[in-house]
């Protein structure tokens, strides 16, 4: 059924925003702000107004802005938001446009447009951008490897995340692939890095295959770090505290220009 959707909208000439809702799995619903998080609105391009939760000590040594995946909205993952709080980060968890409390509908374009303006939303608080870390899991790691290329940070953190869109759709839709297109093609644009990078996957990932993980940490400039998590799949990675520690680690090595010593 899915090929044939697809066909169709090829030939009826609207591929681009069937595409779009195969892409893009937004989940409207948020539950009040939690009373350890702050609750935070943020203008992005178009003037489209963005929800976002912030959680983390006073100056903390590093802030992550995390762009998150495909489906669902920042309050799916707010147990590791507490958890990345607690060891010592300030976390920025945004919603792209369309999602949750954000208004708009997601395109390629517009949520790295909703990067750019959570990252610039925390320089105009203040922040050093030299102690911003860009992190995101699985879609959400593309958006960051572009968010990178576009603003001065840290480093950047993914977990999870694909070489391209059209890799993943080879896997699960074979020759149907050439729909996606260039879209979220971060091998493309790993190589502009200038900041240390950060992947894991899990070995067990069947939406994004571990292969896709390895082929896009080995085409990351260096200095870099690749970590394969045994047992652990697509959505059950970030449960990982290991993971989580390693994060952290790095997110602190790497900002305000620490030294690079615990990225071997």
């Amino acid at each position: 059924m899915l090929h044939l959707l697809l066909a169709f909208a090829l030939l009826a000439g609207c591929e681009a925003c069937v595409l779009e809702t195969l892409i893009f799995f937004p989940d409207p619903h948020v539950p009040a702000t939690p009373p350890d998080v702050t609750e935070r609105w943020i203008e992005a391009s178009e003037g489209v107004r963005l929800h976002a939760w912030y959680a983390g000590p006073p100056d903390p040594p590093a802030t992550l802005v995390w762009s998150h995946g495909n489906a669902g909205n920042i309050a799916g993952r707010i147990d590791v938001l507490r958890a990345l709080a607690a060891r010592g980060l300030g976390v920025l968890a945004y919603d792209y446009r369309g999602y949750g409390r954000s208004a708009g509908r997601p395109t390629e374009v517009g949520v790295v447009r909703d990067a750019e303006a959570a990252f610039d939303t925390l320089t105009h608080a203040g922040v050093s951008p030299r102690r911003i870390v860009c992190f995101g899991e699985s879609l959400g790691g593309a958006v960051s490897i572009e968010l990178a290329t576009r603003r001065p940070c840290a480093g950047v953190a993914v977990v999870s995340t694909f070489t391209s869109l059209r890799d993943v759709a080879l896997v699960h839709y074979g020759r149907l692939a050439f729909l996606a297109g260039n879209r979220f093609d971060s091998l493309a644009r790993i190589a502009q890095l200038r900041v240390p990078f950060y992947a894991a996957h899990g070995d067990r990932d069947d939406i994004v295959p571990l292969v896709l993980g390895e082929r896009l940490a080995a085409a990351a400039p260096e200095p870099k770090r690749f970590r394969v998590l045994p047992g652990r799949g697509h959505n059950d990675i970030l449960g990982d505290p290991a993971l989580l520690d390693d994060i952290a680690v790095f997110a602190r090595a790497v900002a305000d220009d620490a030294p690079q010593a615990n990225m071997r």
